[in-house]
């Protein structure tokens, strides 16, 4: 294990302020000890991004994915973790599949790809047709587990690639990694911005800033003439961010290389980098950066 992997011992970087370095009243040893463990792997990550949605299909995943391969791209040390218990398509949009996470003394090793570490409930699947059938505590203690025992290493951004819903692992990673914020991801029509818009009220409940909203599938964008047709319809994304007060990111439309890539286990940003696809997610995701790298550093040994 490098340096940079190993965990930092909790309560002693001198910051007296810090939650974590004291006791809760009635706290017992075991779970102090648990507690500063997850706080000295969340010190060693500089941003922490968790995608939403209140509905399935909508592409969150892509979004994700290409969100941190695009960070990536830029020099960023960052993470990507998948905490879809029930549907884990991380592995498969990364050619993946079939990867093992193993580490000495229990710790886990993300998965290494393209500049990126990735940790995926799939990659404990001894069959990919297996499914997880598990209530809401042991899916809590499983997404403890990725951000405690997982030696993600010093990290600028982690990318947490969630379920749709505003259901247990949406609300156990808000409340264990308290991220910067959420990127909210929907489709045009109706039938998904009603639904999308639970989730923004979600984040404001449990105090999670909501950095944007994506429209994703903003229309079909021919790839021999380029002519953009709203199948899905149009504008749904931009109405919920003006109705309810956020940033709108941009709008992608159903491009067949975004599908082709996915599918083939690439990242579309890395790979298709000059098409005007890659143009308008490079303007959704430039703003996102640039509004985390706004806010301060986190200071070591500081909850966020």
């Amino acid at each position: 294990m490098s340096s940079s992997d190993a965990p930092k011992t909790c309560g002693t970087c001198g910051n007296g302020t810090c939650a974590a370095a004291r006791r809760k009243q009635g706290e017992s040893d075991e779970d102090f000890k648990d507690r500063q463990k997850l706080q000295a792997r969340l010190c060693c990550i500089q941003h922490t991004v968790v995608v939403l949605s209140g509905k399935g299909g909508v592409g969150k995943s892509t979004v994700a994915v290409n969100l941190a391969a695009a960070l990536a791209a830029a020099g960023k040390r960052v993470g990507l973790l998948d905490i879809d218990i029930h549907g884990p398509s991380i592995p498969t949009m990364l050619g993946l599949e079939g990867r093992m996470v193993a580490g000495p003394d229990g710790e886990m090793r993300p998965v290494e790809i393209d500049g990126i570490k990735v940790v995926s409930i799939g990659f404990f699947l001894e069959n990919q047709d297996n499914a997880v059938i598990w209530r809401g505590p042991m899916k809590t203690t499983v997404i403890k587990q990725f951000l405690q025992d997982v030696a993600w290493g010093e990290l600028d951004y982690l990318i947490i690639d969630s379920p749709p819903g505003t259901g247990d692992e949406p609300l156990s990673v808000c409340q264990l990694a308290q991220p910067d914020g959420a990127v909210i991801v929907t489709t045009p029509q109706k039938v998904a911005t009603v639904d999308v818009r639970k989730s923004i009220t979600f984040c404001r409940l449990i105090g999670v800033p909501v950095l944007g909203i994506v429209e994703n599938m903003g229309g079909f964008a021919c790839p021999k003439c380029g002519e953009v047709t709203p199948i899905l319809g149009s504008g749904g994304g931009q109405a919920i961010a003006r109705d309810m007060g956020i940033p709108f990111l941009g709008s992608i439309p159903i491009d067949p290389a975004v599908a082709e890539t996915g599918d083939a286990g690439r990242a579309f940003m890395r790979h298709h980098q000059s098409t005007a696809t890659a143009v308008i997610m490079r303007g959704i995701i430039d703003p996102l950066i640039a509004t985390c790298e706004r806010q301060a550093p986190v200071a070591s040994g500081t909850i966020k």
